[in-house]
């Protein structure tokens, strides 16, 4: 019984861990320089003047208004290059 009981208990936990994602969260802060409406794909200049290009997905928050955030300065939090956030900084 007690085996049989293991054996479910390692099972579940195997499968529980295929799912989870990796979490991990970059943020990047700078000056949107553009941004393309067509592909979702904005271009973030960082302050040491390297580009970043993210794409947009339709769960972004604050992805409805990034067309009026160019020029400005802003922070984007991205998982794997899909923005997750994005707003004024």
């Amino acid at each position: 019984m007690k085996n049989i009981l293991s054996l479910i208990a390692i099972a579940s936990l195997a499968a529980g861990s295929a799912f989870a994602g990796c979490g991990k969260i970059d943020t990047t802060e700078g000056k949107l320089k553009s941004y393309n409406a067509e592909t979702k794909v904005a271009v973030v200049e960082t302050k040491d003047k390297k580009t970043v290009n993210v794409t947009l997905t339709p769960t972004s928050k604050g992805g409805e208004g990034v067309d009026k955030l160019v020029g400005k300065k802003v922070k984007v939090l991205a998982s794997h290059g899909k923005v997750t956030e994005i707003g004024k900084s």
